[in-house]
């Protein structure tokens, strides 16, 4: 068999794949070493951080769901026909505001016979009570005329009761929800009328693992956020605390009340819940700083452009930082980007100098 039939096109590829990994891998300060562009410093360009002690939040996040702050679905009292109706769907109203009212033509009619009766009982009351002072009209006719009056006003209030109930007031401020009656329609106790929810604020029932129960205190403050408004941040407090954990989930159920003054939290949104438990002052470092290897983490500190590697421990960890909690001290400088094609002693140009 021939050279060229030993060296074919697949053989070839294959020696060129291997050459350009191991080109690839080869620190730069050792390729331009070793025949690197001319005029080359033969230094690694690396982006660096320089240590220091920065808050670190230490933070929970959990997931609820929104509730109105008070919430209610409006019925009739009484069973009669619509006669007004007074807010459309979505309105916002006021404690005590009228919304619908039924047929109430006989209670009105009722009422105004018994102020008429009160008024002509009590004018014969002022009479018999002049006559009893000289003694023409007994203590017992002047006793009989009072009971008289009182058990008119009874009545009234009574009727005034019968009225009222044949009205439909919102019972705190709100905001309705759609109408699901008409004018002309008969109702009973049992057939929704609209819904009522107190929006200014909602409520927000988590779950919190026990061991951050020593953590939490009513009054303490959490952020809420929602798919919806994926840019806004609602704030809050704890209202209250479970009295007891879970034994399944070993949880605690936990209430927030979230601010809500422009209305945007409807109650049935999913929201998450950060919750701030303390604020640790600690050596943090960029995420991509770390070095992997095995079960280990590494960093490379620069020092006299030349980089020396150690090992860390990481502690606790956000988005893009990590907590260190050995291994490096103040003031040291961490390669953040280029870590790659460094080995121990390399030597490196630093070309910026970032913060968190």
């Amino acid at each position: 068999m021939s050279k060229k039939a030993l060296l074919s096109p697949m053989l070839i590829v294959t020696l060129l794949l291997i050459g350009l990994l191991i080109y690839l891998n080869i620190p730069e300060q050792e390729k331009q070493g070793a025949g690197g562009p001319r005029g080359g410093s033969g230094k690694t360009p690396v982006v660096v951080f320089e240590v220091s002690k920065t808050a670190f939040p230490v933070v929970v996040e959990a997931l609820g769901t929104a509730r109105a702050n008070e919430a209610v679905s409006l019925t009739a009292q009484q069973s009669d026909v619509i006669q007004e109706i007074y807010f459309d769907d979505g309105d916002v109203v006021e404690k005590g505001q009228l919304l619908l009212s039924m047929n109430n033509r006989e209670e009105i009619a009722r009422v105004n016979e018994l102020r008429i009766n009160i008024q002509e009982a009590q004018r014969q009351l002022k009479r018999i009570t002049n006559l009893a002072k000289s003694s023409v009209a007994s203590q017992q006719l002047l006793d009989e005329q009072q009971a008289r009056v009182k058990a008119l006003k009874a009545q009234l209030e009574v009727a005034k009761s019968r009225l009222a109930e044949l009205e439909l007031r919102a019972p705190f401020a709100g905001k309705l929800g759609i109408r699901q009656v008409s004018i002309g329609a008969y109702v009973g106790p049992n057939d929704l009328i609209t819904t009522l929810d107190d929006l200014t604020k909602v409520k927000v029932d988590f779950n919190i693992s026990e061991n951050h129960l020593p953590s939490l205190a009513v009054g303490q403050k959490v952020d809420a956020a929602s798919i919806a408004y994926p840019n806004e941040v609602f704030s809050g407090e704890i209202s209250s605390l479970d009295s007891r954990v879970d034994p399944l989930t070993r949880s605690i159920q936990v209430r927030a009340v979230v601010d809500n003054p422009d209305l945007k939290l409807r109650p049935g949104m999913l929201l998450q819940i950060n919750l701030q438990k303390k604020v640790l002052e600690s050596l943090v470092v960029p995420e991509k700083a770390l070095i992997p290897h095995e079960d280990k983490q590494f960093v490379f500190i620069v020092e006299n452009d030349k980089v020396i590697q150690k090992e860390v421990k990481a502690g606790l960890r956000r988005p893009g930082q990590v907590q260190i909690i050995s291994g490096i001290e103040v003031g040291d400088i961490v390669v953040t980007e280029g870590a790659l094609r460094l080995r121990e002693g390399s030597s490196v140009s630093v070309i910026e100098h970032v913060k968190l």
